[in-house]
C-alpha cells in the first residue's frame, strides 16, 4: 500500500545545493547546452543596507528541454531572469546561450531569444494580433512574409485565429495573453522565457497553452525557461523544475523524481457524526490534516503506511464509527514546492506529506 513518509533531500537555505542539485557541474558539463548559468551572483546596495538578490546561481538546460523556475516571493527568481537577460548586470557569474558568452557577443547570444515578461504588456494594443507576430518577428531580423505559414499555424494552435485581425485592445485578457506567447514564438527563437504564461486564462484555455508548449518543445527543440505559480502548468509541461529561496537553488530536478521522492501513501476519510472528542484523538495518536466539516460528515486525510492504517480503521471502528467513504490522496506538485521551501505546516507545526494532494481517481 506504498511506504511511509521520509524526509526530503533538498539543501537548506544555509547549505551548498545538495548531490541532487544538477547544477552542481555546471561549466564541466554544460557543452552544447542552450542556456548555461555558472555562478551568478547579485547584490543590491551596499554597507548594512545591501540585499543579496540571487548568490552562486549555477544550472544548464539542454536544447528542447522545458525547465520550471519556482520559488516564493523574494526568492531570486525575477532577478536571475534579468541578468540572464541582460536587463540587471550581475555582480559575477557567467551566462552562455547557445555557446555564446553574453558579456564577450551579447548581440549574437540574444538573437536567439525571446521572452514574454509581465504579461500582456508585451504587445503593442493599437496593431491587430498578426500585425503584432509581424513585427515581433521583423525586429528580430526576420521577414515576416516568410513566416506567414508559422504565424497561421500558431494562431490556430493557440485558438485565436478568428481574432487574427482585430486590435489587440479590443480582446479579452485571457486572448490577450495568448497573443503576447504568439508573439514570442513567432520568430525562429531557440530559448523563451515566459513568465505566467497562463495568467488569466480559463482552464480550457490553459490546457491549449500546456499542449501548444509541450508541442514546441518537442517538434522545434525548443528550450523554455517557464516561471509560474500555477503548479498544475509547471508539473504538465516542465522536464525538470528548479526551486529558488532565499537568492539559492536549493533543488534543480526532474518533475518526476520529486514527486516520486515524496510520494507516501496518503488517505482522505470521510466519516459520519464524529464525536470531536475523537478527532482530537486522532489528531493526538496519527499525522491527520485538514480536517473539514460537512455538516453531519466530517472528512480528514491522513499519511499512513500499511499497518498504520489499519490500526486507524480498527480505532474508528471501536469508536462506532460509521465511515462514509475512504480515497487514496496522491502528492502534486504544490506539495513539494511548499515542503522544500519550509512553508507547509501541518496542524502540529510538522511538514504535511498529504495534504493539498490530489484523490487518486
Amino acid at each position: 500500500m506504498g511506504r511511509p513518509p521520509h524526509p526530503p533531500k533538498q539543501a537548506s537555505t544555509a547549505e551548498a545545493p545538495s548531490s541532487r542539485c544538477a547544477s552542481d557541474d555546471v561549466g564541466k558539463n554544460d557543452e552544447g547546452a542552450a542556456l548555461a548559468v555558472d555562478g551568478l551572483s547579485k547584490t543590491f546596495g551596499s554597507g548594512e543596507e545591501a540585499v543579496t538578490a540571487v548568490e552562486d546561481v549555477s544550472f544548464a538546460v539542454e536544447p528542447g528541454e522545458v525547465v520550471g523556475l519556482l520559488g516564493p516571493n523574494g526568492a531570486g527568481k525575477t532577478t536571475t531572469i534579468k541578468s540572464i537577460l541582460g536587463l540587471v548586470v550581475p555582480d559575477t557569474g557567467d551566462v552562455r546561450i547557445q555557446g555564446i558568452d553574453v558579456s564577450d557577443r551579447p548581440r549574437r547570444a540574444y538573437e536567439h531569444v525571446d521572452a514574454m515578461l509581465e504579461g500582456a504588456r508585451n504587445d503593442y494594443w493599437r496593431l491587430t494580433v498578426r500585425e503584432n507576430l509581424r513585427y515581433f518577428a521583423a525586429i528580430r531580423g526576420h521577414d515576416p512574409d516568410t513566416l506567414d505559414e508559422r504565424h497561421t499555424e500558431l494562431l490556430a494552435a493557440l485558438e485565436i485565429e478568428a481574432k487574427a485581425d482585430t486590435q489587440v485592445r479590443d480582446l479579452s485578457r485571457g486572448m490577450k495573453q495568448k497573443v503576447s506567447l504568439a508573439s514570442v514564438l513567432a520568430s525562429d527563437v531557440s530559448v523563451a522565457f515566459l513568465d505566467e504564461p497562463t495568467l488569466g486564462l480559463d482552464i480550457e484555455s490553459s490546457m491549449t497553452i500546456r499542449r501548444e508548449l509541450v508541442r514546441l518543445a518537442e517538434e522545434r527543440d525548443l528550450t523554455l525557461l517557464v516561471s509560474s505559480h500555477d503548479m498544475d502548468v509547471i508539473e504538465a509541461v516542465c522536464d525538470r523544475v528548479i526551486i529558488m529561496n532565499d537568492g539559492r537553488i536549493i533543488v534543480d530536478d526532474t518533475v518526476q523524481n520529486l514527486l516520486e521522492e515524496f510520494e507516501t501513501t496518503g488517505y482522505r476519510v470521510t466519516a459520519r457524526d464524529i464525536a470531536d472528542t475523537t478527532i482530537d484523538t486522532l489528531c493526538a495518536d496519527f499525522d491527520v490534516t485538514a480536517v473539514e466539516r460537512l455538516g453531519d460528515r466530517t472528512a480528514f486525510e491522513v499519511a499512513a503506511d500499511s499497518a498504520t492504517f489499519y490500526r486507524l480503521m480498527d480505532r474508528l471502528e471501536a469508536a462506532d464509527v460509521q465511515l462514509a467513504g475512504v480515497e487514496t490522496v496522491q502528492p502534486d506538485l504544490d506539495e513539494v514546492f511548499l515542503e522544500v521551501t519550509g512553508n507547509g505546516h501541518g496542524t502540529n507545526g510538522a511538514v504535511s506529506p498529504v495534504g493539498g494532494g490530489r484523490p487518486e481517481s
